[in-house]
């Protein structure tokens, strides 16, 4: 039984699924751009921009975080601790956050880095960086 697929036939589809998906591309680009924006704007919360400061205790820990002042300030950052103890956090490019404990884990806010980080060290004491 012969096959009615031809060498042809294949790299025509071939073509039209690459040019299909070099148009889609730019448009899931844009979208995620959008949706990343949408996370870290924050100019509708009282005219300040950056994230919000919060001091809580998340399970059984101490967990503060706020802008950034002295040294750090300089850079737009901000500082979170658990139990006092500063937990170096880190803004990616794209808005996103890190910390030392969760470095491959990525997080819309700060709050939710440093509970991450809290649920990672399972009770552990955290041992600042030296700088």
């Amino acid at each position: 039984m012969s096959s009615n697929v031809t060498r042809r036939l294949v790299l025509r589809g071939t073509a039209v699924a690459v040019a299909g998906a070099a148009l889609a591309a730019p448009t899931a680009m844009a979208a995620t751009r959008t949706a990343t924006a949408a996370m870290t704007d924050h100019s509708g919360h009282g005219g300040h921009s950056g994230p919000a400061a919060f001091d809580e205790v998340y399970q059984g820990r101490r967990i503060v975080g706020k802008p950034a002042t002295g040294e750090h300030a300089a850079h737009g950052g901000f500082t979170a601790s658990i139990d006092g103890k500063e937990l170096h956090l880190m803004q990616n490019a794209d808005g996103t956050w890190i910390s030392v404990v969760n470095h491959y884990e990525t997080f819309a806010t700060p709050l939710a880095v440093t509970r991450a980080a809290v649920d990672k060290l399972r009770g552990a004491t955290l041992v600042p960086i030296a700088t």
